[in-house]
């Protein structure tokens, strides 16, 4: 039997291009990390997924999605509104750099100043 392959990268620029076969994908989008963002993510369950932190706003606004997921046992990071365009997951995945991520990305070796490229090999399988 071989080994099984690296999980399948989707890259969207709205994290509602997600839906139940993505589950298990490595999600790259262009949205905001806010609360309905979390909502898609959640019922689609990439085994990772990263947002766009959109600045973090008020009270966190931009980052809530983080802890959403952690609490499902979902991996996720935003990357700084600074490195890459709200809204282009393209722009997310050239030039995003991580800004936040919550403790089950961080278990994986996820850290802020990582680019994105760098965060999602963390869940690559090692060759």
């Amino acid at each position: 039997m071989s080994a099984p392959g690296p999980p399948p990268l989707r890259v969207v620029d709205s994290i509602t291009e997600l839906g139940p076969a993505d589950a298990g994908c490595l999600a790259v989008c262009g949205s905001h990390g806010g609360a309905s963002s979390a909502r898609y993510a959640i019922a689609a369950r990439p085994r990772f997924t990263v947002f766009n932190d959109a600045g973090v706003g008020l009270d966190r606004a931009g980052l809530v999605a983080l802890d959403q997921l952690q609490q499902q046992g979902l991996a996720a990071c935003t990357v700084s509104h600074m490195t890459a365009r709200i809204g282009e997951a393209a722009s997310t995945l050239a030039t995003g750099v991580v800004s936040h991520c919550n403790p089950l990305a961080a278990a994986h070796g996820v850290v802020a100043g990582q680019s994105c490229r760098q965060a999602l090999e963390r869940f690559r399988p090692a060759h």
